[in-house]
């Protein structure tokens, strides 16, 4: 009997993703240095909803499909109103990372650079302001930029956790 062999089709990939930073570490035993490689991603459907994630293998195409895998995982949604800015301002704060982020009229585009653009692009912002404040360390900015998008709360949401209609709240 001759077994039938199925080949699986790769599942198309559900986000886009961006490689924000990739580090060598080194781990020095008695035989010499170790070298391996550590890689975070952020990942993003461009409609609201992104992940960061990180990950370390001896060679860096691992490194990145670890971080890769990660991020999926830890996908979250965010809050945009008029699929296109932020619905107030915020700041994200990770180590000694600060990243204040604030809405911007139409036609501005995301200003911002590194980490941050790369989080808010795949988030699907396409008009905000954002200004880095203390350190400026690639991961911690990410995951500050994330955490100032999570923060962030529409009216009609902040309106159902106070038990109030939208028009009481303007």
């Amino acid at each position: 009997m001759e077994k039938e062999t199925r080949r699986r089709e790769p599942r198309p990939k559900k986000y886009e993703s961006e490689v924000i930073n990739i580090g060598r570490v080194t781990k020095v035993t008695k035989g010499g240095r170790h070298f391996r490689f550590s890689a975070t991603v952020v990942v993003g459907d461009r409609k609201g909803k992104v992940g960061i994630g990180t990950g370390k293998a001896n060679e860096v195409p691992d490194a990145i499909s670890k971080a890769e895998q990660a991020a999926n995982k830890n996908v979250v949604r965010v809050s945009i109103i008029e699929d296109r800015t932020i619905p107030h301002e915020a700041i994200g704060r990770r180590g000694a990372s600060k990243v204040m982020l604030k809405p911007a009229t139409e036609g501005t585009g995301v200003k911002a650079g590194g980490p941050v653009r790369a989080v808010l692009e795949l988030a699907g912002v396409k008009d905000i302001l954002s200004k880095s404040l203390g350190s400026n360390t690639k991961i911690n900015m990410a995951y500050a930029t994330l955490e100032a998008l999570k923060s962030q709360k529409t009216i009609e949401e902040v309106a159902k956790l106070r038990g109030k209609k939208v028009e009481e709240i303007r």
